[in-house]
C-alpha cells in the first residue's frame, strides 16, 4: 500500500548507495508512481540536495586501515625513547649544576688538618651556622705555629681568596658548578645558564618548526636529536662558562621538538578513540619513567660530565628514525605529494591486515585536494588578526597570560626541589612521579567539569598548596604541600593548550597556538631566577609561585568555557563565541541538551579528536588544529543532518 503523501517525504537517490536500503515507495501500478521513501528506525537516508562531494579526511581513513593495530602499537613503543630524550634535555642540567647547601673558604694553610678544625679555625659563624662567603684575614702560619685551633670572633673576615671546599654527603658528586666555583659572587651563573637553555628553545622551536614545514617532520625530528646529542656530549667537555652556556643554548635546540613532532607523528596515526589513551599514557608513563629514572643515574655515576654524556648519547639514536618511522601524512597531503601519502596508509593497511577498497582511496584523494584549497584560503590570516576585535584580543592575552603563568610555575617548582629541606634525589621522584596521577585525574575530570573551572581549581589549588608551604616548618610538611603544589599545576599544564587550541578560531589557530607556546618560553627563561629567589629566602620562590598560581586561576575565569560548545572557525565565530556565558556558569551544572544521542555524538567526536594530552606537546599547533577543524565539522554536519530528517 503506497503511503499516504502527508505522511511522507521525496528524496533523490545517489547511484553508488542503491544498495544500502530497501526501497519500498515503489509499487506496481498503471499510471506512473513517483518513487516515495518511508523513513524508518533501521534507514535514514538524507533529502534531496545538490550533489556534493563525499569528504573522508585522515579520521574517516583509519578505521579502514586499523586505528590502532600492529604498526600503531610499534609505533607507540617507538615513542619510549623520544621520551625519555626530552626528560634527560629538560632535567639533566639540574643535575650538572647543583652546589651542595654547605661550602666555605679553602684555605691552603690548613689543607692537612680535620674538617671540623678547618671550620673552626678559619670560618666566621652567624645564626645559620658556619658563613659561606667569607673567612678570617689572619695569618693562618703564625695561628697555627701558637697552637691556637679556634677563632676569635673579633678577628678580621674578608671574602674567600682560594676557593671553596664543598660538603658532598647530600650530592654525591663534583658538578660543574663546584669546580668552577659557582658560588657567593658567582651564584647567580647555574640561574642564568639555564634561563640561556630556553633561550635556546626558542631559537630552536623557530628553526625546526620551519625545517619541519619545509622539508617535513622527520628530518626535523632527527635533526633537532642530533643537534641535542652533539651539544650534550661537548657540555662535558666545557671548562668555562660561556664554553658550557653556549653547549647549554644549543641543547635548548632540541627541547621539546625532540619528543613533540614524534608524539603528534604517531597520535595522527592513531584511531580517534584510540588517541586519549596513546596522548596520556606516552606521556603519563614514558616521561614519568624516564624523568623518575633521572636522579638516580646521576646519583650512580656520581660524574657530570660522564653524565652529561650518558644523558645526551641516547639522541644519536634519532638517526635511526627515517628508517622507522613513517613521514606525516597531512605534511605530504598539505605539500601536494598525496600518491606518497597514500603509500604509508597502504603500508599500515598490509601490515595490520586490512583490506581497503580502492574507492576509499580515491574519495580520500580528492578530499585531500580539496582540503588543500581551504588551507590555502586560511593562508590569508595571520596572527594580527587575533588582535584586531575587542573580544577576541582579549581572550588572546588572557590566554598568553594565564600560559605564562603555567609555564612559570611549573619549571619552578620544578626546580625548586633543592629548597624543601629533604634529600633532593628522593624529592625530585616523588615529585616528578605526580604526572602520573595528574593525568589520570586530568581524564576522569576535564569532560565533566570543563576547562575553565579546571583550569581555575588547579592553579588555585597550585597556589594555595605553595603558600600553605611557607606557613609550616622546612622538611617533611613543606615538602609535602609543594609537592602537591606540582601536581595541582601538572593538570593545569595538561589543560592550558587545549583550551587555546579550542578558544581560537580555526582559520588562525595554528599560528597562535604556535605563539602562545613560545610565549611559554619566554616565562621558563625568567623561572630559573624565580628559584634563585631562595638565596634571599627560602620562602621567597614559594610565595612567588603561589601568588602567580592563584592570579592565573581567577584570570582563567574570564575565559569562555568550550566543553560542549561548537569551536570557532572564522575569525567572527572568534569574537562571538562564548558571549552570553556567565562567569559562574558551571558545565556539570548546565541544562542538558534533548537529544541524547546528539550529546553522545557531540562528545564522542570532541574527546576523541582533540584527547587533551595531544595537545600539550603541540609546538606547532598543526595537530590540534586539523583535529579541533575535524570535531566542528563533525558537529555541524550531524546536527544538519537532524535538522533536515
Amino acid at each position: 500500500m503506497t503511503p499516504k503523501p502527508e505522511n511522507t517525504q521525496s528524496y533523490t537517490l545517489d547511484k553508488e548507495n542503491k544498495a544500502s536500503y530497501t526501497n519500498k515507495g515503489f509499487v506496481n501500478s498503471e499510471k506512473p508512481v513517483i518513487p516515495q521513501i518511508v523513513i524508518t528506525d533501521e534507514v535514514k537516508l538524507q533529502p534531496a540536495a545538490q550533489p556534493t562531494q563525499k569528504v573522508i579526511d585522515f579520521d574517516d581513513l583509519l578505521p579502514h586501515i586499523g586505528e590502532f593495530g600492529r604498526y600503531q602499537k610499534i609505533l607507540f613503543l617507538l615513542m619510549i625513547p623520544f621520551a625519555f630524550f626530552v626528560a634527560f634535555v629538560y632535567f639533566s642540567q639540574i643535575f650538572i649544576t647543583l652546589v651542595p647547601d654547605e661550602h666555605w673558604c679553602f684555605v691552603p694553610e690548613l689543607a692537612n688538618l680535620p674538617v671540623e678544625q678547618r671550620l673552626a679555625l678559619a670560618i666566621p659563624r652567624d645564626k645559620d651556622g658556619y658563613v659561606k662567603c667569607s673567612m678570617y684575614a689572619v695569618n693562618y702560619t703564625e695561628i697555627l705555629q701558637k697552637g691556637i685551633i679556634k677563632s676569635d670572633s673579633s678577628w678580621p673576615t674578608q671574602r674567600c681568596k682560594y676557593g671553596w671546599e664543598y660538603n658532598f654527603t647530600e650530592i654525591p658528586y663534583s658538578t660543574i658548578a663546584t669546580e668552577l666555583d659557582w658560588v657567593c659572587d658567582n651564584d647567580h651563573l647555574p640561574t642564568l645558564s639555564q634561563s640561556i637553555f630556553f633561550l635556546g628553545s626558542i631559537v630552536g622551536g623557530l628553526l625546526f618548526g620551519w625545517i619541519a614545514d619545509r622539508y617535513g617532520r622527520i628530518p626535523a625530528l632527527a635533526g633537532c636529536n642530533l643537534m641535542g646529542f652533539i651539544a650534550g656530549v661537548a657540555t662535558a667537555f666545557a671548562s668555562n662558562f660561556w664554553q658550557f652556556s653556549l653547549c647549554r643554548f644549543f641543547v635548548g635546540f632540541a627541547f621539546d621538538n625532540c619528543f613533540t613532532m614524534m608524539y603528534i607523528l604517531v597520535l595522527e596515526y592513531v584511531g580517534p578513540k584510540w588517541r586519549t589513551f596513546v596522548a596520556n599514557m606516552s606521556i603519563a608513563i614514558f616521561f614519568t619513567m624516564a624523568s623518575c629514572a633521572l636522579p638516580w643515574i646521576a646519583y650512580y655515576l656520581a660524574d657530570w660530565k660522564l653524565f652529561a654524556i650518558v644523558t645526551s648519547a641516547p639522541l644519536f639514536l634519532a638517526i635511526f628514525t627515517p628508517f622507522v618511522v613513517p613521514e606525516s601524512a597531512r605534511w605530504l597531503v598539505s605539500q601536494g605529494r598525496i600518491p606518497k601519502a597514500l603509500g604509508i596508509l597502504k603500508k599500515f593497511e598490509k601490515m595490520n591486515g586490512k583490506n581497503v577498497s580502492p574507492q576509499i582511496y580515491q574519495d580520500f584523494s580528492d578530499s585531500c585536494a580539496k582540503m588543500q584549497e581551504e588551507e590555502a584560503s586560511n593562508s590569508n590570516y595571520s596572527l594580527l588578526d587575533l588582535f584586531k576585535t575587542p573580544r577576541l584580543r582579549n581572550i588572546t592575552i588572557l590566554l598568553i597570560i594565564i600560559w605564562m603563568a603555567i609555564s612559570l610555575v611549573f619549571d619552578g617548582h620544578v626546580r625548586n626541589v633543592g629548597s624543601l629541606g629533604l634529600d633532593f634525589f628522593i624529592t625530585f621522584t616523588v615529585a616528578a612521579a605526580t604526572e602520573l596521577p595528574a593525568d589520570t585525574v586530568l581524564t576522569l575530570t576535564l569532560d565533566r567539569w570543563g576547562r575553565r573551572w579546571l583550569a581555575f581549581g588547579t592553579m588555585v589549588m597550585s597556589g594555595v598548596f605553595s603558600l600553605l608551604a611557607v606557613c609550616v616548618p622546612v622538611g617533611v610538611y613543606s615538602a609535602t604541600l609543594a609537592i602537591l603544589g606540582r601536581f595541582s599545576v601538572n593538570i593545569s599544564y595538561n589543560v592550558g593548550l587545549q583550551y587555546a587550541a579550542e578558544l581560537l578560531p580555526t582559520v588562525v589557530r595554528a599560528q597562535g597556538v604556535a605563539f602562545i607556546h613560545i610565549m611559554g618560553y619566554v616565562a621558563s627563561i625568567l623561572a630559573p631566577f624565580v628559584v634563585y629567589l631562595s638565596h634571599i629566602s627560602t620562602e621567597l620562590p614559594l610565595i612567588v609561585l603561589g601568588i602567580l598560581g592563584i592570579l592565573g586561576g581567577f584570570l582563567s575565569l574570564f575565559l569562555p568555557e568550550t566543553l560542549n560548545h561548537e569551536l570557532p572557525q572564522t575569525l567572527t565565530d572568534g569574537e562571538e563565541f562564548g558571549r552570553g556565558q556567565g562567569m559562574w556558569d558551571f558545565p556539570c551544572c548546565a541544562k542538558k541538551l534533548e537529544d541524547d544521542d546528539e550529546v553522545k555524538e557531540c562528545n564522542q567526536f570532541k574527546r576523541a579528536s582533540i584527547g587533551h594530552a595531544s595537545l600539550r606537546a603541540s609546538s606547532r599547533g598543526e595537530y590540534s588544529s586539523s583535529m579541533l577543524q575535524r570535531s566542528t565539522r563533525s558537529r555541524a554536519s550531524y546536527k544538519s543532518i537532524n535538522t533536515r530528517l
